[in-house]
């Protein structure tokens, strides 16, 4: 038989159950938040299913759903006894915790409508009191900032043998066409030469060899090329040190073609040869050049 690794993530509410999920996502996981109880057992043979890729999964039940709690000890018990290991992790959190994250996120309780916040938090920790008791392990994140918590996971969960790198994402683009509102980093070349200028060039672009000889062959290509590399180096350990899963950097130019594709092409190769987990994208380098 296949074997799966199931997880179940369940808890308070406002405990930090969404924020574990993603940190298993990263790590490899297929997450599935708030899924009925009832469903289940049809997931976990479906997982199980021939052709199914889908081995270490992690689960997000709690008290939004109504048959929660009246269908999940009972189906709990099913799994275990049909040969399916099942680890459930609980999170929970001090009562004065809990109180301030409800008020900055300003969302209710789920138990709280017409009573505060205090009271819903009440009911619902002896309502989940079962669900603790039987939990492989309890979570307290009280006092866990995000990247913390993120080790925590990756330390009973990730392989040994297995890496989590920061993943780095390319963009190019034009500035004409508005800067991307998802970048980490951003860094102009518009102090480069523009091939747009040339008009054996201008309706090439930063994928094409001639442009590239023209913008790499100017001396502010490499000292800039060199300069960016060694704060890439510096700065991607400290950022996995942190618990970072993604860094976006932008590299912008005019309108996007010639000289941000050629540089982010340039940077992707040499990023890729350092062994790093990259992709690239360039927004703009399809747009037709004024004229």
């Amino acid at each position: 038989m296949k074997k799966l690794h199931l997880v179940i993530v369940s808890g308070l509410s406002g405990s930090g159950k969404s924020a574990v999920l993603n940190c298993f996502e990263d790590i490899g996981f297929f997450c599935v938040d708030n899924l009925p109880p009832p469903l289940l057992p049809k997931f976990v043979e479906l997982c199980l299913a021939p052709g199914s890729e889908v081995n270490r999964v992690a689960l997000g039940l709690d008290i939004r759903n109504r048959e929660f709690l009246n269908a999940f000890g009972g189906i709990y018990k099913t799994l275990g006894k049909a040969g399916y290991p099942v680890e459930l992790i609980f999170m929970e959190a001090d009562t004065e915790v809990l109180i301030r994250r409800f008020s900055e996120s300003r969302r209710p309780h789920p138990l709280a409508k017409g009573r505060s916040v205090l009271e819903g938090i009440a009911e619902e920790r002896e309502k989940l009191a079962p669900m603790r008791e039987i939990a492989n392990q309890i979570i307290d994140t009280s006092n866990i900032v995000p990247s913390d918590l993120k080790k925590t996971i990756e330390r009973g969960y990730l392989h040994k043998d297995e890496k989590n790198p920061l993943h780095i994402s390319l963009l190019s683009f034009g500035f004409k066409f508005g800067v991307p509102s998802d970048l980490d980093m951003l860094f102009d070349v518009r102090f480069l030469k523009n091939p747009y200028f040339e008009r054996t060039l201008r309706f090439q672009t930063g994928h094409d060899k001639p442009v590239q000889d023209f913008v790499y062959a100017q001396e502010e290509s490499e000292r800039f090329m060199t300069k960016l590399v060694d704060m890439l180096d510096f700065l991607v350990p400290l950022y996995e040190h942190e618990g970072k899963s993604y860094l976006t950097v932008g590299i912008g130019c005019t309108g996007g073609r010639h000289r941000s594709v050629s540089i982010l092409n340039l940077l992707n190769e040499v990023l890729k040869q350092k062994g790093l987990k990259v992709s690239a994208r360039h927004r703009d380098v399809h747009r037709p050049p004024a004229t």
